[in-house]
């Protein structure tokens, strides 16, 4: 319980893809993403809620379906409702998939913890001639049920005002526990007696049941401090292996699965549904063949449209500047607008020409449930490259931003498997070096180059897994994943993950652009760009066969990576960067962003992941394949370009 008595904690906890997430951005008005794949919440996220007079602290944990700590964010959940003992659980249900969530429902109430229940998706359920009967499953499990449509923001107070009236009233459940065959019940009985006069801390009706279960975990703290104990539950467990002619575990795994079904039939109401079409685009989106195609189209659909979209942005918005363009002459003059002004608007350029819309859309897929389903589709090449499939989440995630996929390796539970994800994250083309090779390439050569350099950085990634997994054998186990419904995204969240993500780049981002083209812009009038390009000049000039200023830029784009387009754009006075730049030159340009060392974010939490040796391995590793591949291309894209 809290120490500050005047904070309530609630604790939202729930299978993956329940609604918690949304849930947790109703009440704190933060924006986390919400997840439609397990593992997807790695951490655990806070936020605070003033209601009623009340202050209350909001913890979403990662989405789980038990607590077997089999996996980290098992063990994350399980070890925060064990030891820091939240004044209430929101226990999430999906109220379309009742049978499979009530089998985490059991192990809470096993636990003996105050709790409400969100009901949530009825809007879905409903929709699938579904009834849930929430007043009966209230009475079943002893625990207050609120109907809840999270995106919406339905049902969401009225969770906080029956977990205050939990806290204040200390009204916890009034039925009984539920009880399992009589041969489990008689051992939990006798073990229950034990562990009560060893005083332990856990509620011991379920620890009696996790000890039969063998929980590595909970078995070797209390093998350390009662041997004895153990002893008698290894006795209890042979007789229920006996008995059944199975596993302890698998016995009581089935018992609990046994009774979450009989539960969700007393509870729910099925009307025969009509044919969806949904239905056919799950057909098609995870098709074994069928599926890549529409993978391969819908990448290449959004790249053009991005790459078309920003271009006609970009134009426009620098027509609009310039037409306010002063032509001041001198070095104030020349500072204040070519550096700061036409700094500006290139910087705006690229993040609504190109960052805002592909953040826009990439919620937009996560949302409809397409995600998943291309997680789902690249399960088979991360086994290629002998990764879980599971490590196909953070590369997807790694579309956005470097960052959190760095982070959403840590679901992956073998560190050689953490390691090469985490190598393979930082490659993969984040929106900011994605707006770079749109908004250079596709928007002044076209944008058949602009995919071509994708296609390229995909095949690139995909050899550089082979060699890492020969480098560093093992097994690749296959994937267990939830596929959530296809369903209509609210425009409302969309836009407000984009709006989070974007925001950063508005308030950090521009600021640095705008110093940086500053800085630039002085170093050029007062003639010290020559000492440092002079310095560069053997890497940018001789091998990669750019402009001598193009060191610079690089330098800057640590940073940020979408620095470069808007440094670039600014040092040409505007949009028209093809008068200060060749089509191979520009080529060359987006090949090195794509691959040279990771923005100073990626960097750090590198080094928090993987220590500085690893960090630095990675960082001086895609310094030299971006110099050795944009010197080759240099060298070869002439013949065709």
């Amino acid at each position: 319980m809290n120490e500050n008595k005047s904070l309530i904690t609630l604790a939202l906890a729930g299978n993956a893809n329940v609604g918690k997430s949304a849930i947790f951005n109703q009440l704190t008005g933060l924006v986390q993403e919400t997840g439609n794949w397990a593992g997807k919440t790695v951490g655990i996220k806070e936020g605070r809620l003033f209601h009623d007079g009340r202050e209350f602290k909001v913890v979403d944990l990662p989405g789980v379906y038990s607590f077997a700590t089999y996996s980290p964010d098992e063990a994350v959940t399980r070890d925060y409702i064990l030891k820091n003992k939240p004044d209430v659980i929101i226990n999430v249900l999906d109220a379309t998939s009742m049978e499979r969530n009530l089998y985490y429902t059991l192990q809470l109430k096993e636990m003996g913890l105050p709790c409400v229940i969100a009901l949530n998706y009825t809007d879905i359920a409903l929709e699938r001639h579904m009834q849930i009967d929430g007043a009966k499953l209230s009475s079943l499990m002893g625990y207050p049920v609120i109907d809840t449509i999270a995106i919406k923001g339905i049902g969401v107070h009225e969770l906080v005002d029956a977990s205050l009236k939990i806290v204040e009233e200390k009204c916890l459940n009034p039925c009984p526990e539920i009880k399992y065959g009589l041969e489990i019940e008689n051992r939990i009985d006798k073990l229950h007696q034990d562990l009560q006069e060893a005083g332990l801390d856990y509620n011991t009706r379920w620890t009696a049941l996790k000890l039969l279960e063998k929980d590595l975990a909970l078995t070797g703290e209390i093998a350390s401090r009662w041997p004895d104990i153990i002893r008698k539950v290894e006795t209890a467990a042979g007789e229920l292996s006996a008995i059944h002619g199975e596993d302890s575990a698998t016995v009581i795994a089935s018992e609990r699965y046994t009774t979450a079904a009989r539960i969700s039939r007393q509870i729910s109401q099925f009307s025969i549904p009509q044919h969806k079409l949904t239905s056919f685009f799950d057909n098609v989106t995870l098709h074994p063949v069928g599926g890549y195609f529409v993978f391969i189209i819908t990448m290449a659909a959004i790249l053009v449209f991005i790459s078309l979209f920003g271009g006609w942005m970009s134009n426009l918005i620098t027509r609009f500047f310039e037409s306010f363009n002063p032509h001041a002459t001198g070095p104030i003059g020349s500072i204040l607008w070519n550096g700061s002004v036409v700094g500006f608007y290139a910087a705006l350029s690229v993040a609504i020409g190109f960052i805002l819309p592909f953040y826009f859309i990439l919620s937009w897929l996560g949302e409809s449930g397409y995600l998943p389903r291309m997680a789902f589709m690249l399960d088979r090449p991360s086994h290629a490259l002998g990764l879980h499939g599971q490590a196909s989440l953070p590369l997807i995630m790694g579309f956005g931003c470097n960052v959190p996929a760095c982070l959403a390796c840590r679901i992956l539970e073998n560190k050689r498997d953490r390691l090469i994800a985490t190598f393979l994250s930082t490659l993969v083309p984040c929106s900011a070096r994605s707006s770079v090779v749109l908004g250079l390439v596709g928007a002044f050569i076209g944008w058949q180059w602009a995919l071509g350099i994708f296609l390229f950085q995909f095949i690139l990634i995909f050899l550089i897994g082979k060699l890492l997994n020969n480098l560093i054998p093992s097994t690749s186990p296959g994937i267990i994943m939830e596929i959530p419904d296809f369903r209509t995204p609210s425009l409302k969240v969309v836009w407000r993950q984009a709006w989070y993500k974007f925001k950063d780049f508005l308030t950090i981002g521009i600021p640095l652009i705008v110093a940086g083209s500053m800085v630039i812009e002085a170093m050029q009038v007062f003639h010290w760009m020559e000492y440092v390009t002079r310095f560069l000049d053997p890497i940018t000039v001789w091998w990669l066969g750019l402009p001598a200023f193009a060191g610079v830029i690089l330098i800057f784009g640590i940073l940020r990576k979408e620095a470069n387009l808007a440094l670039l754009i600014s040092m040409a006075g505007g949009a028209a960067v093809s008068t200060i730049m060749t089509p191979v030159q520009m080529v060359v340009f987006a090949l090195v962003i794509m691959l040279y060392i990771p923005c100073i974010s990626t960097i750090a939490v590198l080094f928090k992941e993987t220590g500085y040796k690893v960090t630095a391995a990675i960082v001086v590793g895609e310094i030299i394949l971006a110099l050795l591949i944009g010197g080759l291309a240099a060298r070869i894209l002439p013949l065709v370009l």
